[in-house]
């Protein structure tokens, strides 16, 4: 990794050079990993795992200046050194990605909020009411996720995920027939100023009333070396429960979509040797009373970035000490996320097969447990030979 030095220092670019520049005179390269990308990237970037560009696989095209950017535009000047060496002309955006999305919000204040929260929330009732918010209500209704006066704590990340489902929850209380309430949770487990800030800027701009309670999460697992995510998300998992009950409500709502079932099945398979499933609804076995819903259980991913993007809406991705430092920006564009590898394959696979997606989805709906060999229930394992010579 390089220091920031006054050699170094000629491979950066600011924001203000970079909107001077002629966007026939550049380049524009974002070098973050696919996911961080597909969360959001700067307009007329292009994606250029950091890989390629340091085996040399990448050839920029001559006579442009290239600008590069990551998260903060820590990894990203390495990058912008390796091409400058080969004859280039190459920058690091200063701040990166993170800095760009802060000037973004800063200048969006200046517009009209009225003018485009009605946008946004129209959007979920014109453009995509078919595909979001049919397919929210279609959950709440078919797993009962919802009922009369209850108390649901909704629970915000800062990603588009979590952020739309409150969208939907705000739009479905105008149109329910029974009472309920709703408590907007945001749990800072110890972000930076930076996500701290793009979280608030969003929940102000989608007129979304939040509740935000600290802890230090991040810190608590920032050193473990043996499954830290996991240990993070049983850690927040449990916060929000105690959270939310202390508030009185009686559920969290999570924005687990469609995507994340079908992934879950498949990771339990490939690297759990088990099958298994993503639940619509459970109840919590550590807090009596509280039981966690996932409406966005039908909604398509590729759906909740077009409603994002067609809004020109920008979020978080992960926002832990790890993406903080740019040490997810591996140098070999691996993620080590067991995760974004079942999303690669799903994405391969459907190249052969177009129903992939619905037919792992309906695979666990259709368990014909005469052809299991052994099923748990209840901590309890069930064999087939226990009745395998009772049914002759």
């Amino acid at each position: 990794m390089l220091d920031k030095s006054t050699e170094v220092q000629d491979l950066f670019l600011s924001l203000d050079q970079l909107k001077q520049l002629d966007e026939k005179e550049c380049v524009l390269i974002d070098v973050r990993d696919q996911t961080a990308y597909n969360h959001g990237f700067i307009p007329g970037a292009i994606h250029v795992e950091m890989n390629r560009i340091l085996e040399g696989d990448y050839i920029p095209p001559a006579g442009k200046k290239i600008i590069l950017y990551c998260l903060k535009g820590i990894i990203s000047v390495d990058a912008a050194a390796y091409l400058t060496e080969k004859g280039y002309e190459a920058y690091s955006l200063e701040g990166g990605y993170g800095q760009w999305l802060i000037r973004s919000m800063e200048i969006e204040k200046e517009t009209d909020q009225d003018t485009r929260i009605d946008d946004i929330e129209r959007s979920l009732r014109k453009k995509f009411h078919k595909n979001i918010f049919s397919k929210f209500a279609k959950a709440i209704n078919e797993y009962e996720l919802v009922k009369e006066n209850d108390k649901i704590a909704v629970c915000i990340s800062g990603g588009k995920d979590s952020m739309l489902m409150a969208k939907l929850f705000q739009e479905l209380r105008r149109h329910n027939k029974f009472p309920f309430e709703l408590v907007f949770l945001v749990m800072d487990p110890g972000y930076n100023e930076m996500n701290r800030q793009v979280i608030e800027n969003n929940a102000r701009l989608l007129q979304i009333p939040v509740t935000v309670f600290e802890t230090r999460i991040f810190d608590a697992v920032y050193d473990v070396e043996k499954s830290p995510c996991y240990l993070c998300a049983r850690m927040r998992r449990g916060y929000l429960y105690s959270k939310a009950k202390e508030l009185g409500c009686n559920k969290i709502a999570l924005g687990h979509h469609y995507d994340d079932v079908i992934e879950t099945i498949l990771m339990g398979m490939m690297y759990g040797g088990q099958v298994q499933t993503m639940m619509p609804k459970l109840h919590s076995t550590n807090f009596e009373g509280m039981e966690l819903i996932r409406p966005m259980y039908l909604i398509r991913e590729d759906d909740i970035k077009s409603w994002r993007d067609y809004n020109g809406l920008h979020f978080i991705q992960c926002a832990c000490h790890f993406t903080d430092t740019c040490t997810t920006c591996r140098t070999d564009g691996s993620t080590g996320s067991k995760r974004v590898e079942i999303k690669n394959l799903i994405k391969q696979l459907k190249e052969v097969n177009p129903y992939i997606e619905g037919n792992i989805f309906k695979s666990v709906e259709n368990v014909n447990l005469n052809t299991i060999i052994a099923y748990k229930k209840n901590g309890t394992v069930h064999h087939f030979l226990d009745e395998y010579d009772l049914n002759q």
